[in-house]
């Protein structure tokens, strides 16, 4: 069995056309269910979830609730209260194409090797068109783009799957251990790197995590995430993040990061250059300042 954990706070804008992509897909409504972690609403959550729950009786919907706030807490209560051997967490601004469920139910079974898959995240832009200053790098930062082909194939080096459109064994976490509640967001705290530390803990253990083309989510991006305030914070917050990460496996490794930081710095002012030399400014300055604050917060500013 499925389970679809939805981790939620204050969404009530999205979740309905989230479930109604759900049930439309081609998996049995008989081998999964819908899990959704009220971390606290303060919304109409209950109530849309109530109604969709009368509406849809042949769908298994459930609807906990987690008063510590934070994603990783959230996500914590889902893996304990998921019944299905197989978890697939998705975003609650989103919504799943229509084999998104049967995709990863199909692999996980014929594959019993994999642990862990990930799948394409594509920006649904709720205003106009994607802004002139962006870029793959600040694609992937702000919306959580993700898009590695039509192969199925493992990560490149440093990445894995994106955590709005993850999937799992549920033994995963009998053998890593659950994710790390300092780490991930926290109401309007844009902290993050929960899922960067539990990937991080599977690859130690050897564990295959594949990117899987079929399961596509699309991911809601409103004018508020394109924003200079937003990017700002949310940058700092991914330095925080790994300073915070890093530092609690050990000296050894924040120093690690530190050095791949300065690689990365590297990077980017050839990126820049490249920008400046075709004439698309814009797009080299968003990077300096991506890079500018992630390097900030990794020295705890």
């Amino acid at each position: 069995m499925l389970t679809v954990i939805i981790c939620t706070y204050n969404r009530e804008k999205y979740i309905r056309a989230l479930f109604e992509s759900l049930v439309a897909n081609t998996l049995p409504k008989s081998e999964y269910e819908i899990l959704l972690v009220d971390n606290n609403c303060k919304d109409n959550t209950r109530e849309i979830c109530r109604k969709f729950a009368d509406e849809h009786s042949d769908v298994t919907f459930r609807y906990v609730e987690e008063h510590e706030q934070g994603l990783s807490a959230a996500k914590n209560c889902g893996i304990h209260s998921a019944k299905g051997d197989l978890i697939v967490f998705v975003d609650d601004d989103a919504l799943v194409d229509d084999n998104y469920l049967t995709d990863y139910v199909q692999w996980f079974d014929n594959h019993p090797e994999t642990m862990a898959l990930g799948g394409p995240i594509i920006p649904l832009y709720e205003e106009g068109s994607e802004p002139s200053w962006m870029t793959p790098y600040t694609r992937a930062l702000l919306t959580a783009w993700m898009d590695y082909g039509r192969n199925v194939r493992r990560y490149p080096k440093g990445r894995y799957p994106g955590g709005g459109n993850a999937a799992f064994r549920k033994s995963v976490f009998q053998k890593v251990g659950m994710f790390n509640t300092s780490l991930g967001r926290n109401g309007g705290n844009l902290m993050g790197s929960e899922e960067k530390d539990i990937f991080d803990k599977m690859h130690t253990l050897g564990m295959e995590i594949l990117y899987l083309p079929t399961p596509v989510l699309h991911h809601s991006i409103p004018p508020a995430k394109l924003g200079e305030d937003y990017f700002n914070r949310l940058t700092l917050q991914i330095g925080r993040s790994e300073r915070q990460r890093t530092l609690s496996i050990g000296i050894s490794k924040y120093i690690k990061r530190l050095i791949s930081e300065v690689v990365k710095w590297g990077g980017t002012l050839v990126l820049w250059c490249r920008y400046a030399l075709t004439m698309q400014p814009a797009k080299g300055n968003k990077l300096i300042a991506f890079r500018t604050n992630v390097t900030k917060g990794l020295f705890g500013k």
